[in-house]
């Protein structure tokens, strides 16, 4: 994805001994902040004061498009201080309260930045006899907040309801409740949410039933009884149904999704029980996936006991169902062992990619894994020469000082991670070597958050026997280099050749000849194959005219396919093509759904192309309202519009 590396960016990277679970970041003048000296990212001191426990109690108000009522924080403090300082974005904080005498208690609202401000509290002056403090902060969100969106009932599939859900990574949570908005902290939380009485709601939590309170109005209550930060905590409310999948596992939709949802992840619990083989218990207990309306950003959020998951991947054949195999893994790689601030996400997705194709590996085979591995590096090697082989952020372990992690979002900690990790296990010896070391890294910091130089001191630890192998590997340029992985490994491609001779027929054919192609060319060709074939000819130097491009939909009917990633590759195909006709093809797909793997590079290909690149941006300016916070401030981005349209 294209991401440019604003100005005020300072490159300083960050060494520390293997077994420190915080880089003590250094702050330059230029970030003019007084941030976490373990988070670029976050205002919050919890080597002072931690918050430990979070209890929510709010409504949702659909007409005012607001969170309302207050959260209860159990802060414990460690350090020399006198106050506890959280996060907080576009909230509106009327009190704060001592919960053990209902004192009121000073706070003070620092001058905000693009993504924030800080909010510091005065902790109670009578001392806690084990430096522990329950305080209550009353206040509401912004109809604007940018961890929220508010659906009217056009926007959803039954027409008839509102619907609301939350999307906090990375740093969202924020402005949907003030908290230490850094994935270094760890915290439980309860929750008990009032909500029309006839709409549903779910969280990333256990759920521990409805009361009744009258009226119209019912409270649902929930407790996540393990540690999590809170770009977990997650809420959705509209008028959902479910269908159990598995004996731990249930699907919710709205009605008109719920049957073809079921069918498209029926294979969940087949997912889950491969990835507990391959990295241990599940401790969450439930693994439910809520399919979301299309304006959802992600194809999936693994949010703990409820996975987000977009519409998008209804095809029905299940091709696209391997995300949540994804989403699953997530559920140890990120959830239980988690990167301590986001300079060092490809801890959480690098490894989730590896632990998803394993999960593949053994479902589908290893020619499968390593299919799935190929076409990931098509994707990052499309990113990196987007944002330039010398761009900051194709590094491993970026610097975002002065930075929201939602500009540094892309490919490169998933596939560059994948690929390191992958290069590692065989270097090593392969799977029945490295699955048992996976196995004990996630038992070893299960609950904690690391960041890279812990994980590397542990590898080095774990294989003591191996030090001269693992000090061949060129660690400074895998992490602190940009550009390319500098290995790649020897992948099986098998699967792919196939994708590729075609592909070469049809970059190689004379259009003035008889087309020499016919639908039994990709009718034995699997869904992701298809893919693959039309990403080979995107990614080609050579760019297929609009008259093979007519051709080519005429033999195999591209255009009506339902499989999204199938358009997704067709339009930008057709684009590259300057088929004009196929404008209007592309700008329905992206007004029709705001996945950014999608609407991101198809609204770059219409902006490169300049006769279409107006249309691109009144459409746009037209639909950004639908769209998620951070779907229409990377999109206005690349656009080249002020990201705050």
């Amino acid at each position: 994805m294209g991401l440019a590396v604003r100005p005020f960016l300072i490159r300083s990277l960050k060494y520390i001994s293997f077994l420190t679970l915080f880089i003590p970041a250094q702050w330059s003048a230029a970030a003019n902040m007084s941030l976490s000296p373990g988070d670029p990212n976050s205002y919050s001191r919890p080597d002072l004061a931690v918050v430990t426990h979070i209890d929510l109690h709010l409504r949702v108000d659909f007409d005012k498009k607001v969170l309302v009522g207050s959260v209860i924080l159990d802060v414990k403090k460690s350090g020399d201080t006198n106050e506890v300082i959280l996060d907080n974005r576009g909230l509106t904080i009327s009190t704060v309260l001592n919960v053990a005498d209902g004192s009121p208690l000073e706070f003070v609202k620092g001058e905000s930045v693009t993504y924030g401000s800080k909010l510091s509290i005065k902790l109670p002056q009578v001392q806690s006899p084990n430096n522990t403090y329950k305080i209550e902060i009353q206040y509401a969100t912004s109809p604007s907040a940018s961890g929220l969106q508010w659906l009217e009932p056009e926007q959803t599939a039954g027409g008839k309801y509102p619907y609301m859900f939350s999307q906090c990574q990375a740093i969202h949570a924020r402005s949907i409740l003030p908290c230490q908005d850094t994935p270094s902290v760890k915290a439980t939380y309860t929750a008990e949410i009032k909500a029309p009485a006839n709409l549903t709601v779910l969280m990333s939590a256990l759920h521990d039933g409805i009361v009744e309170s009258g009226g119209d109005i019912r409270i649902h209550k929930f407790h996540q009884p393990v540690p999590i930060p809170v770009y977990l905590i997650a809420l959705a409310v509209g008028k959902l149904v479910s269908q159990r999948v598995g004996p731990r596992s249930h699907v919710w939709a709205e009605k008109e999704l719920i049957e073809q949802s079921a069918f498209e992840f029926s294979e969940t619990e087949t997912m889950l029980r491969t990835a507990e083989d391959i990295c241990g218990p599940y401790v969450w207990e439930i693994y439910d996936l809520l399919i979301l309306p299309p304006s959802f950003p992600f194809g999936g959020m693994e949010n703990p006991c409820l996975t987000f998951v977009t519409p998008t991947l209804l095809a029905g054949d299940r091709s696209l169902a391997d995300v949540v195999a994804h989403e699953i893994a997530h559920s140890w790689t990120g959830n239980l062992v988690t990167n301590a601030n986001f300079e060092h996400f490809w801890l959480n997705e690098g490894f989730t990619m590896f632990v998803q194709r394993k999960i593949q590996g053994r479902i589908h085979g290893d020619k499968f894994r390593d299919f799935s591995a190929i076409r990931g590096l098509k994707a990052l090697r499309e990113t990196i020469a987007v944002c330039g082989e010398t761009d900051l952020l194709t590094y491993l372990v970026p610097n975002l000082i002065g930075m929201d992690p939602d500009d540094a979002f892309s490919t490169v900690p998933y596939e560059k991670g994948h690929t390191f990790v992958y290069y590692i296990e065989q270097l090593l010896g392969g799977p029945e070597v490295f699955e048992p070391f996976l196995k004990s890294y996630l038992n070893t910091y299960k609950y904690k958050s690391i960041v890279t130089l812990t994980w590397k001191g542990y590898l080095y630890d774990y294989f003591k026997d191996k030090v001269d192998v693992l000090n061949s590997i060129d660690w400074d340029t895998w992490l602190y280099r940009p550009g390319m992985p500098p290995v790649i490994p020897a992948y099986d491609t098998t699967l792919t050749q196939v994708c590729r001779e075609l592909a070469d027929r049809w970059l190689h054919w004379d259009e003035n000849t008889t087309s020499p192609f016919n639908m039994s060319d990709i009718t034995k060709l699997s869904s992701n194959q298809k893919i693959e074939f039309l990403a080979e000819l995107l990614l080609a130097n050579e760019t297929l005219s609009q008259k093979k491009l007519e051709v080519m939909n005429q033999v195999y009917k591209f255009d009506p396919m339902k499989n999204s990633e199938i358009r997704f590759q067709w339009i930008r195909l057709s684009l590259k093509g300057r088929w004009r006709a196929k404008v209007s093809l592309a700008l329905t797909f992206v007004t029709e759904q705001g996945r950014m793997k999608f609407i991101r590079p198809i609204y770059r290909d219409l902006y490169a192309w300049e006769e279409v690149r107006q249309q691109a941006i009144d459409t746009f300016l037209a639909n950004k309202h639908k769209m998620m916070y951070v779907s229409a401030h990377a999109v206005a981005e690349d656009l080249c519009l002020n990201s705050d349209v």
